[in-house]
């Protein structure tokens, strides 16, 4: 079989296209959970604000292709992406914060996105290489629940991801859901950052992250407690972490213990 030259070069085109836009971002993060339903989103969207208040660059992107929750959690969802001749234009959230989701593309909220797998890794493609995300400290990215394609796709085309957030809750059942992503983790050989704990206290109890953690030999990184407020704060577009609360304390721990675990880069 004979392999046409010119058909290649688009391809290596867009592999160094890609390849030049993460070597723009020094980190690279990935928050992701067994199961839905245990406030990853809420994770990943805290944490990029947080990052961001400490003055580093942020982009925050948002593979939850059939659930994007990203915009409504800080705003957004009323913002629409635009483009020009370099590349799609990132939402500022703030000038340390650029933001990209499916959900600000979607002609309606509620409108559905019925995708298969082929789609959805060419859209994540299109979201990491297309996106003019200029030179970052971090790039948070919101994975939706499981170990499917989104995930894969994700792994596949960063290459070099930092490390991985996993959220879980209290439950024993939990431990289950925590050894999906962590032999997710393991089997692609990436990093995990830790284990976080959420909706800890009086209604499913606490330490499971914790025995997890252990069980799984992986690090800790906290907990954060069940607060109705962090429910209301994520549905009015404000992120937790901006008021003062048990909540948002903990989480401030949560961030420092990751930061603590980076590589040293120039």
């Amino acid at each position: 079989m004979t392999i046409d030259p010119s058909k290649l070069k688009p391809i290596l085109q867009q592999n160094t296209k890609l390849e030049q836009r993460m070597k723009n971002i020094k980190y690279k993060i990935l928050v992701m959970s067994g199961k839905g339903g245990v406030g990853k989103t809420t994770v990943s969207v805290n944490l990029a604000v947080a990052l961001s208040l400490k003055g580093y660059k942020v982009g925050l992107l948002d593979s939850d292709l059939h659930g994007p929750d990203v915009p409504m959690m800080l705003g957004l969802n009323k913002e629409q992406l635009v483009g020009d001749d370099q590349g799609i234009l990132p939402i500022e959230y703030s000038p340390t914060l650029k933001v990209i989701s499916i959900g600000n593309m979607l002609p309606e909220e509620d409108a559905p996105v019925i995708w298969r797998g082929s789609l959805k890794h060419k859209a994540l493609q299109q979201f990491l290489e297309e996106v003019q995300w200029g030179e970052l400290d971090f790039l948070i990215v919101d994975l939706p629940p499981g170990t499917g394609d989104e995930p894969l796709s994700i792994v596949q085309l960063i290459k070099d991801v930092t490390g991985i957030v996993i959220v879980i809750t209290p439950q024993e059942v939990a431990l289950l859901d925590a050894k999906k992503a962590i032999n997710f983790s393991k089997h692609l050989n990436v990093k995990i950052l830790g284990i976080i704990e959420n909706m800890a206290g009086y209604v499913f109890g606490t330490g499971g992250g914790e025995k997890a953690a252990n069980k799984y030999q992986v690090p800790f990184l906290g907990r954060i407690p069940m607060d109705p407020s962090i429910v209301k704060a994520g549905d009015d577009g404000e992120p937790f972490i901006l008021k003062e609360s048990e909540a948002s304390r903990s989480f401030s721990e949560i961030v420092e213990k990751i930061i603590s675990q980076l590589p040293k880069k120039e």
